[in-house]
C-alpha cells in the first residue's frame, strides 16, 4: 500500500519494549510520520490514567482509544471525549455466568470520569480477593454487589489457574450478544466490553473524525484484543511476539516488540 494517512498502535507488547519504553528508533519514525501529516493514535486495553506516561514518551500523539474501544481519551485536554459502558444488568448477567462456568474466579471493573485522574470516578475497583495480573496495580476494594451496581467500561474476570483462551471458550457461548469478550494477558484474565465495542469500532470513530478511510490506515497489535482492529484496517500488522490468532489474520507479521518491529514497517514510508 501507499503511505498510510493514519497509523494505529497497540501499546503493551507492540509500541513498548519489554521494559515499558518507546525506543529512540520508534520515537523518531513516529515523529517523522506526524511531521509528514499522518495521524498517530494509541489503541489499547489500558485505561486513560495509564496513558499520559506513554504519550509523554512519544510526544506527538493526541488521542488514545482506551479500554478496548470503550473510551476515547483526548490526551492534550485530559478529557474523556466519549465512553461506551456496560449497564448494571449486563454486569450482573456476566457475573452470574462467571460464577457458574468459572468457579473460583474473581471480578474487577474499570470506570471513567471526565478526565484521566478523576478520583470521584472510583476508576478501578476489585473484589477483596482479586489477584492482579500486573504488579503495582491501583485499585479500591469493593464487594461484588457494589462492583456490579454502577455502569463500567470494562469488566475483568480473573482466574490465575486457567488460561485466558480457556476462560473465553467456557464463557462465550453463554454471553454472546450481551458482551464482547477478549484478552490482552494470556494468564487467566478476560476483559468484557459492551456488545459490539472493540478496538476496531473505537479506531473507526477516530478515523471518521480525521476523515480517513479504513483502507488508508495501518494498525499494529500483538494480542486477541487487536483482532478486530487488524481486520478493519487497510493493512494489519502482527508483531513477531503476537498470539497465533493475530498472526493468522494479519496482512503482515513484523519483528517482535523488542526488535522494534513497528519501526521496521513504518520506515518504509517515513
Amino acid at each position: 500500500m501507499q503511505a498510510p494517512r493514519l497509523v494505529a498502535s497497540d501499546v503493551d507488547g507492540t509500541l513498548l519494549d519489554d521494559d515499558g519504553r518507546v525506543t529512540s528508533r520508534t520515537g523518531l519514525v513516529i515523529g517523522r510520520l506526524v511531521a509528514a501529516g499522518t495521524g498517530f493514535v494509541l489503541v489499547t486495553g489500558r485505561p486513560p490514567r495509564w496513558i499520559p506516561p506513554i504519550a509523554s514518551q512519544v510526544g506527538v500523539v493526541r488521542y488514545a482509544v482506551c479500554a478496548n474501544g470503550a473510551v476515547l481519551y483526548d490526551i492534550d485536554e485530559d478529557r474523556v471525549v466519549w465512553s461506551r459502558t456496560l449497564p448494571a444488568e449486563a454486569l450482573a448477567e456476566l457475573a452470574t455466568a462467571a460464577r457458574e462456568l468459572l468457579p473460583g474466579s474473581t471480578l474487577a471493573v474499570e470506570r471513567v470520569g471526565e478526565g484521566a485522574f478523576d478520583a470521584a470516578a472510583a476508576q478501578f475497583a476489585a473484589e477483596p480477593d482479586y489477584e492482579h495480573a500486573w504488579p503495582d496495580a491501583d485499585n479500591s476494594s469493593e464487594a461484588r454487589a457494589e462492583l456490579l451496581a454502577r455502569p463500567a467500561v470494562k469488566l475483568l474476570i480473573r482466574h490465575p489457574r486457567m488460561t485466558s483462551d480457556a476462560m473465553i471458550a467456557a464463557l462465550e457461548p453463554s454471553v454472546q450478544g450481551v458482551v464482547d469478550l477478549t484478552f490482552s494477558h494470556p494468564g487467566g484474565l478476560v476483559e468484557a466490553s459492551p456488545a459490539g465495542v472493540t478496538k476496531a469500532t473505537g479506531l473507526a470513530e477516530v478515523a471518521a473524525r480525521l476523515e480517513v478511510a479504513a483502507a488508508d490506515v495501518v494498525a499494529f497489535g500483538d494480542m486477541p484484543n487487536d483482532l478486530e482492529m487488524l481486520r478493519w484496517v487497510g493493512h494489519g500488522v502482527a508483531m513477531g511476539n503476537a498470539h497465533p490468532a493475530l498472526k493468522a489474520v494479519a496482512d503482515e507479521v513484523t519483528a517482535s516488540n523488542v526488535d522494534e518491529g513497528l519501526a521496521l514497517v513504518l520506515e518504509r514510508w517515513f
